[in-house]
């Protein structure tokens, strides 16, 4: 399959942009040289990102299964990239096979190949949309229709919140969406910290981005907290990504090397 025949058309191959890059970090195949070559000299200024990428992924499957054993059968996955293994909709229906996942990302590659991916599979719609809009999002048709707001909602922000640039106050924005969700509902976020880490690995990363198609921003584990608002912080709180509740075999000695901090919020009433 020749590479236009499933690029987007609008897509400029030649600078790299996160999703893309996030999937390099993956080892997925929906990347070019650009990015491959922008994950090569991320993992150069700041080592562990790409070892980070895959732990933030290990996160989004725990996170699933938790709320999907908790009753959850929504879910409304923001910033979703492109699709790879995994992915939140399959782990769902694992466990029940009347979930519903919508997923929600403005990158044309990823909207694209999950468009294709979910071609046959009635549980599960993409829409292109911004999170910085979440009238757009919430209002979306295909939300409306696939999503109910009276009801339990699984809200996933992994990985995405760091490209929303400063100065940026990330607290009103995710209030509009934390609002719009019923009591049981869980938001789950991951965000890239530059705690425990060197001054300069952390400021080559942002510089690195600063090149690509998206900017990206680190916070700290307080500003990552205080993403949750007044929701209830599932045990054990915003923490790296390898301690949130660990499988058995998957318990890290040194957890403040993988970059990222989540967390997952209960919503009481």
């Amino acid at each position: 399959m020749g590479l236009r025949s499933w690029v987007p058309a609008e897509v400029d191959v030649t600078k790299p942009s996160a999703a893309r890059v996030y999937d390099a970090f993956l080892g997925g195949g929906h990347n070019f040289a650009a990015d491959r070559e922008f994950a090569r000299r991320a993992e150069q200024v700041l080592p562990g990102v790409t070892v980070s990428s895959r732990a933030n992924r290990k996160f989004l499957r725990r996170v699933v299964t938790f709320a999907a054993e908790q009753g959850i059968r929504q879910f409304l996955d923001i910033g979703s990239g492109i699709p790879t293994a995994g992915n939140v909709h399959e782990i769902a229906l694992q466990v029940s096979p009347d979930s519903r996942t919508v997923y929600v990302d403005n990158e044309a590659v990823a909207v694209a190949h999950s468009e294709l991916m979910l071609a046959d599979v009635p549980q599960a719609m993409v829409i292109d949309a911004d999170l910085r809009s979440p009238g757009e999002v919430l209002s979306h048709a295909t939300v409306r229709d696939m999503i109910d707001f009276d009801q339990p909602v699984l809200l996933l922000m992994l990985a995405v919140l760091h490209f929303v640039p400063e100065p940026a106050d990330l607290g009103p924005l995710i209030e509009r969406y934390r609002a719009k969700l019923a009591p049981g509902s869980m938001l789950a976020i991951s965000h890239a910290t530059g705690d425990h880490r060197p001054k300069e690995q952390e400021e080559g990363l942002v510089n690195l981005y600063s090149k690509s198609t998206n900017t990206a921003f680190n916070r700290s584990r307080a500003q990552i907290s205080a993403l949750f608002g007044d929701f209830e912080m599932v045990e054990p709180g915003a923490v790296y990504v390898p301690e949130w509740r660990p499988d058995e075999g998957e318990v890290e000695d040194h957890p403040e090397r993988f970059l990222f901090y989540g967390g997952v919020g209960l919503k009481t009433s």
